[in-house]
């Protein structure tokens, strides 16, 4: 008898674009959001037209601020159901070693291609790739190609915080770098990257 799983039979859900679910107004799962990523990014026109390229630091717009789902947001928790960024990177440009709170995520490569630093290692983000990361993820993130690249970054719950850390603090913990690509701001009940 043969014990193949569901995984191997039909392969990585992930993986096969046309078995992910329609986006919903409010995603529940990783799939879900990854789904909601990969939508707006097949969707130029949503995001195309408001990509900026700024030398002087990373561009970025809040493309949508979702709260939670009614009734969803336990007492004392932010009503940010999930936030979606669009980021541009010209050559050379960073986030720095970085965490996102308690924030999940998910990163996509539009246009160019990044590089994901980790305690790991180094992997290049070319155009359609995709990292999802749970709550203290360290990573930086950075354009070391010659040409500009474009970021979506979809997080849930939306970011109230994001530290920066130094690398002798990640040598120090074992952790894994978090995403780089996202500089810590301050605005009404959060702070963004």
């Amino acid at each position: 008898m043969n014990s193949d799983s569901d995984l191997q039979i039909a392969g990585d859900i992930l993986e096969v674009p046309h078995l992910l679910q329609a986006p919903r107004e409010h995603p529940a799962t990783v799939a879900e959001f990854v789904g909601l990523a990969r939508s707006i990014a097949a969707d130029r026109s949503q995001w195309e037209h408001l990509v900026r390229y700024d030398a002087t630091s990373r561009w970025y717009h809040r493309l949508r601020a979702v709260p939670r789902a009614p009734g969803s947001a336990p007492a004392g928790e932010t009503p940010l159901g999930y936030e979606v960024w669009l980021l541009s990177w010209v050559p050379g440009q960073g986030s720095g070693l970085h965490d996102h709170g308690r924030s999940s995520g998910v990163l996509t490569v539009l246009d160019g291609a990044l590089t994901e630093r980790t305690g790991r290692g180094t992997r290049t983000l070319a155009a359609g790739a995709q990292r999802v990361f749970a709550p203290g993820y360290v990573h930086e993130v950075v354009n070391d190609t010659l040409e500009p690249a474009v970021s979506l970054h979809v997080y849930y719950p939306g970011l109230t915080e994001m530290p920066m850390l130094t690398p002798s603090r990640l040598r120090s913990t074992g952790q894994t770098p978090a995403a780089p690509h996202c500089e810590a701001r301050t605005a009404p009940g959060s702070v963004t990257a």
